[in-house]
């Protein structure tokens, strides 16, 4: 039986690149076959070209792309509409850029059914709220209603899917689709994936970066680089044994549970396409390559059902390359240097034409947090439950509403703002959003000591060299602006600037969040390193428990504003108490298999800040919800060790 997608030597150019290399692959019907690969190796470009979805400039130079008995590649482009939607529909990385927000979700939807299936009025209205459901949407008769704005990201990717599906496609390409989700909605998302996919016995091709993705849904893998496909084999075996070097330090860049050693990280970048590359494309940046691995392109090798490109496969020397060193553990406490009680930041609600206040959003609401120095502090959560409020809030660029905040010992008041801005700074999610694109790296690193007048001024340019040698930039990034930089790159001046005023506090909002894995382990080793040499305290905002359980010393899980459970990270993330919490350890992807333990999926959303429930604002979505949760609010249980939680359910165990 002929496999559902086809593709034979597929050649994609944008100018003088050639983004996608001569790759070759299949997708049967029914399976899930994952492309891996840093960022800028060609996944994304793969797809479009499979799609005829190129930007300006890109054309297919060479290859064949047949779906079932179909050339997609010689259909005329009027042709080429009912493919695309109909038999062949994609997934959009970021919804919210692929979904129209001025129109309606139901009007979109609809769109699609009357292209491919020729409905129109009352039954394009029920099949589309039929796809809503197929995919999980609650009420799905008022989103229909709903503008993509109104919704969650977690709700806009399963629109997207929706969408894709009105056609009934028989091959399915979702990029990136749990990017920048959280581990709960991410699971959620994945879940309706791989339902719907045995439903209809879809092919799906999904574009990854995350392994823990790929381990939960792939049958099989291919791993891409510099536009080539390195090596390719069923899931199994590729887990249990990548052959390609490549391969081997993209897993040895995770964070791996109880092991507190240095990451490994992949020195340099992927290469620039347009430029003339000899012999094997990784070879560069290869701890194991030897001289015939830059004169030479591999050809494939067949290696215990997998095939390989690398001229060493089958003999690489077994086990692990990273380097295991311990954290220090320190034999008496220090004194806290972070002090936070009774934290409230509430925004309030306006109408009216007298803009009266009707109500409030309760962002933050009595968060009491305290950080050691040289400790770092994890805040975990979904999106919207105020981490990044509480970061900011610490930092007076949101005014709290009510609370305390003590740094070093000493209350900060607003009139008290440039020692808080001496002592404490912050990384934020996105670096080029949070840098100036029109001042060069060195002159952002000075504005923050010229503003705060940190060290002699002729001093401060020897101190910006200092930096970026301290953050691992070359000497001559000084000079460059920020679009010249990769994303890790980028992220690195971000923490330069932090680090430009001597803090001893940093807030890291999400730093590691839309980094590939590789880039990541430098961010963390990065973070680390400083930490030890600098003493730093951390606050470490984010949703990806893997690099929790990795850097943080200590854990605080935040539902709706408030925190409920608290204690060491190994305490919290090994044994969770908390439903809450137990949900976002049991949702995080694995590699490995999820032995002996109970896959939990929350249903619903998260409810809104500006009307949460009464009692605990967990119990819409607790499997162990009883009355009086719904009644009345639970105080702490204290577990031992510095582990508490609210949970009326755990109370009445202890």
């Amino acid at each position: 039986m002929s496999p559902l997608l086809r593709v034979d030597k597929l050649v994609t150019g944008i100018g003088a690149a050639r983004v996608v290399d001569g790759v070759s692959f299949d997708v049967a019907a029914g399976e899930t076959y994952a492309l891996l690969g840093e960022s800028g190796c060609g996944k994304s470009m793969t797809a479009l070209s499979l799609m005829r979805l190129l930007p300006d400039g890109g054309r297919i130079l060479s290859g064949h792309v047949h779906l079932g008995e179909t050339d997609v590649l010689a259909l005329p482009e009027r042709d080429m509409r009912r493919i695309r939607g109909g038999q062949m529909a994609m997934v959009f990385q970021e919804p919210m850029l692929a979904l129209n927000p001025v129109i309606k979700v139901g009007d979109q939807i609809g769109e699609a059914l009357s292209l491919h299936q020729g409905l129109g009025g009352q039954a394009a209205h029920d099949a589309a709220r039929a796809l809503l459901d197929s995919v999980g949407v609650p009420d799905a008769a008022r989103r229909l209603d709903s503008y993509p704005f109104e919704l969650s990201g977690g709700l806009r990717q399963r629109m997207m899917i929706a969408m894709a599906l009105a056609g009934e496609p028989s091959l399915l390409i979702a990029d990136e689709p749990t990017t920048a989700l959280d581990v709960t909605i991410q699971a959620q998302v994945l879940d309706v994936l791989r339902n719907l996919r045995a439903k209809r016995r879809m092919g799906m091709l999904l574009i990854t970066h995350d392994l823990g993705v790929v381990a939960e849904n792939a049958d099989r893998v291919g791993v891409m680089y510099a536009g080539e496909l390195l090596e390719e084999g069923a899931r199994d075996a590729f887990f249990a044994a990548p052959q390609h070097p490549y391969s081997r330090m993209l897993f040895e860049a995770l964070p791996r549970t109880g092991d507190a050693g240095r990451l490994t990280t992949i020195a340099g970048q992927v290469p620039r396409l347009d430029a003339h590359l000899r012999g094997c494309r990784f070879a560069p940046r290869c701890p194991f390559a030897i001289a015939r691995c830059r004169a030479e392109s591999p050809g494939w090798q067949e290696l215990g059902g997998q095939r390989v490109r690398c001229h060493l496969a089958g003999s690489l020397p077994a086990g692990a390359v990273r380097e295991r060193v311990a954290h220090p553990v320190a034999e008496h406490p220090p004194q806290p240097l972070l002090q936070v009680e009774g934290l409230k930041v509430f925004f309030p609600i306006r109408r009216g034409l007298i803009q009266r206040t009707v109500g409030h959003v309760r962002a933050v609401d009595d968060v009491d947090l305290t950080i050691q120095a040289g400790r770092t502090l994890a805040l975990v959560g979904e999106s919207g439950c105020g981490k990044t409020t509480v970061g900011k809030a610490l930092l007076r660029l949101i005014e709290p509403t009510a609370g305390t905040i003590m740094l070093g010992g000493e209350t900060l008041p607003a009139k008290n703002m440039p020692t808080l801005r001496r002592q404490a700074q912050m990384v934020f999610q996105d670096p080029f959003s949070s840098l100036n694109p029109r001042m060069r790296v060195a002159d952002i690193l000075l504005e923050g000591m010229d503003a705060l007048g940190v060290g002699a001024r002729g001093e401060r340019r020897g101190a910006v060299a200092r930096l970026l040698n301290q953050v691992g930039l070359p000497d001559d990034a000084g000079g460059r602006y920020p679009h010249a930089f990769s994303g890790g790159q980028r992220q690195r001046i971000a923490i330069a600037r932090a680090l430009a005023v001597s803090p001893r506090l940093v807030i890291c909002d999400e730093p590691t969040s839309a980094l590939d894995v590789s880039v990541q382990a430098q961010i963390l080793n990065l973070l680390k390193d400083l930490q030890g040499d600098l003493g730093l305290a951390y606050l470490f905002i984010t949703h990806n428990l893997a690099v929790v359980e990795y850097l943080a010393h200590d854990v605080a899980v935040m539902y709706l504003g408030r925190i409920v459970e608290q204690g060491q990270a190994g305490a919290v993330l090994r044994t969770p108490r908390h439903p809450y919490t137990q949900a976002l350890v049991s949702a995080v992807p694995r590699i490995e298999p999820h032995t002996g333990q109970t896959i939990i999926r929350l249903a619903g959303d998260q409810p809104s800040p500006l009307n949460p429930p009464v009692g605990c604002h967990f119990h819409p979505r607790c499997p162990h919800a009883s009355a009086v949760c719904r009644q009345t609010y639970p105080e702490r249980t204290d577990l031992g060790g510095g582990h508490w939680v609210r949970c009326h359910w755990v109370a009445a165990q202890d």
